[in-house]
């Protein structure tokens, strides 16, 4: 793992470069609990779990040193734990788990389909406002060059406006920046912080 000054730089540069109106959210997936110590030390504001025994785990440690957000795929019987301790959820597909959220979400969108992958269809967008959804998020296909990327993103941003949604979670460590270019509120990095080599 980084040293608390090597982490920090990393997320400075991270954020500097997505500006002040993006929200940096560090995906966590694969730090350990024991390295969670580092991150408070490196001044990183907001995590991103992607499993609810893992967010539930790190939360009963560092509880209030982080603003915790879901970021995973979520199953209608895990929502009790994410309600108790997040402030948004990024990946909502599912009504069954709709209807029981009780913190701001974003509705998980499918742009190209990919079977691979969860998410909502384009056109299923509408039927997700009656849950006081806040905004949308995807994860574009996987594609060597950031701005393959770029075309979906505004994709999104057109949906989202299409339906009058201010909030957008797109863009990962491969292509954040175009993300950002594209009206992106909020990123999900992982190995541009965590990685063993400087990105």
């Amino acid at each position: 793992m980084l040293s608390p000054a090597e982490l920090r730089d990393r997320y400075d540069r991270v954020r500097a470069e997505v500006g002040p109106g993006v929200t940096v959210v560090a995906a966590t997936k694969y730090v350990a609990l024991a390295d969670f110590a580092l991150l408070v030390e490196a001044g990183i504001e907001v995590v991103g779990e992607n499993r609810v025994q893992d967010l539930e785990a790190k939360h009963a440690v560092y509880g209030d040193a982080f603003r915790w957000h879901f970021i995973g795929r979520l199953q209608s019987n895990k929502v009790k734990v994410v309600n108790r301790i997040c402030e948004l959820v990024h990946s909502l597909d599912s009504h069954s788990a709709a209807q029981r959220l009780e913190v701001p979400a974003l509705a998980q969108v499918n742009l190209a389909g990919e079977e691979s992958k969860g998410g909502i269809a384009p056109a299923e967008v509408a039927d997700y406002l009656r849950y006081g959804i806040r905004g949308l998020a995807t994860m574009p296909p996987a594609a060597a060059d950031p701005e393959a990327s770029r075309a979906w993103f505004r994709r999104l941003r057109e949906l989202a406006r299409e339906h009058d949604l201010g909030e957008l979670s797109m863009g990962t460590t491969q292509d954040y920046r175009v993300a950002a270019e594209e009206g992106a509120t909020h990123v999900r990095v992982g190995s541009v912080l965590f990685g063993e080599t400087r990105p």
